[in-house]
């Protein structure tokens, strides 16, 4: 009887705390979170009408032995190629969010090409120190000059970082994240169009950073943040770039973003090139202004725009009006930008049809192209398996004067390819 009383007295006395432990493991439990794994795989297959003797798509090669990049990562023609596998491994709960991001392929060494162990080094003439390439290099990019990259795991990082939500509206993201700029992104099954514009291939890929995100509402939201540079694993200059993005939604089904990224001396290439002994090639300011937007005119139907605007501001010291250099970036202040427009409409659920028309300059080589460009690319997308396999079609014709290649390999003002991608998504 004794334990009998002993056990009920102890049960009345404990019982408020067993329930109150109860309920915490079972608030515990709602914000356990959640845990998703997704990817995909993408090939392609396509050939090109002008046939190239060096079966290069990207563009002829320089006199001077370096190579303007016209295709961001379909370059192989008359063979099945792999671009990209990802897997993505997402966790989510009320307070935070954690995404990586890990990409394998020839896809991923690509979009990791700023994945380098340290500065380049310059001797004397202006070779790099390890490169087989003779000479001096591009003064605005010095495209051969690439030693030590770390293709290794760090090309197998697309995205690594972790989001805070301090507030239900303000938010914080700390790690490796995609750049927010353009209207296209490196993931295959998001894009429309397979092969990616010329917009997307010579702005940034990716940043490593603090951003910060406060929504103001459902129809608008301002981000801003500090990143190393752009496309660069490692800061090896010290100096930082600022980003920013504004977005709002001036009515339903127009979505608006305005995108920013820029720096003083914020160029890690471009002061490796310096080397010291180029003052002006450190003393300049670099801004990149971008617009995307997209209209859904209907349900089947929809309109884009992306339009791109950047920009080295050298600062010259007029005392040093003498040295060569400052005069001709002074002068030159080079730029680069473009415009493209997107039109999609769905012919059913599993048919469509998309138009791509792109202009865009970067005649002074500042960054990868080095050419005028004008293109046009039709994609007809065909969607199988419950929406789990993607096939797409397409045709891509390119204009540029004296940039492509012929069967002879001499220049020609044309390329012409006619393809088709396989993607299986999960």
């Amino acid at each position: 009887m004794k334990r009998i009383l002993r056990t009920i007295l102890f049960a009345t006395i404990a019982g408020p705390s067993a329930f109150a432990q109860t309920a915490s493991d079972a608030d515990s439990t709602a914000d356990a979170g959640t845990f998703t794994i997704s990817g995909y795989i993408d090939s392609y297959y396509l050939t090109t009408f002008n046939q190239p003797r060096s079966g290069n798509l990207i563009g002829i090669g320089q006199s001077d032995g370096s190579l303007k990049v016209g295709r961001a990562f379909d370059r192989l023609a008359n063979q099945f190629a792999l671009g990209l596998v990802q897997t993505k491994f997402a966790y989510t709960n009320a307070k935070s969010d954690l995404v990586i991001d890990l990409t394998f392929g020839p896809n991923a060494e690509l979009g990791n090409f700023g994945n380098t162990r340290g500065s380049v080094v310059f001797d004397s003439t202006g070779t790099a120190i390890g490169s087989s390439t003779a000479g001096s290099p591009n003064l605005y990019y010095p495209a051969n000059n690439y030693v030590n990259q770390l293709y290794g795991t760090a090309a197998a990082i697309k995205q690594a970082y972790f989001t805070y939500r301090a507030t239900p509206k303000l938010s914080f993201t700390v790690g490796q994240f995609g750049t927010h700029i353009g209207y296209e992104v490196i993931d295959a099954p998001v894009n429309y169009h397979y092969s990616l514009s010329n917009l997307f291939n010579n702005g940034p890929f990716y940043h490593i950073g603090l951003k910060a995100a406060y929504a103001f509402g459902d129809n608008a939201a301002l981000m801003v943040g500090v990143v190393n540079n752009w496309d660069n694993l490692t800061d090896d200059n010290k100096q930082k770039s600022v980003i920013a993005q504004l977005f709002f939604k001036p009515v339903d089904g127009w979505n608006v973003y305005v995108n920013y990224i820029g720096g003083y001396s914020d160029d890690t290439y471009l002061t490796t090139l310096a080397n010291g002994s180029n003052p002006a090639l450190t003393d300049y300011t670099r801004s990149l202004f971008d617009l995307t937007t997209s209209y859904q005119i209907t349900d089947r139907f929809l309109l884009g725009i992306n339009a791109a605007y950047g920009r080295y501001n050298f600062l010259v010291d007029e005392s040093a009006s003498q040295n060569s250099i400052r005069n001709t970036y002074s002068t030159l202040q080079p730029a680069w930008g473009g415009v493209a427009f997107y039109g999609n409409f769905a012919v059913s659920d599993a048919f469509g049809i998309g138009a791509r028309f792109e202009h865009f300059n970067d005649k002074h080589y500042v960054r990868y192209l080095g050419a005028i460009n004008n293109s046009l690319t039709l994609t007809t997308p065909i969607t199988l398996a419950a929406g789990k396999l993607l096939v797409k079609p397409e045709l891509r014709i390119d204009t540029s004067q004296g940039f492509y290649e012929d069967a002879d390999g001499n220049p020609t003002d044309s390329q012409s390819t006619l393809g088709v991608a396989f993607i299986y998504k999960y």
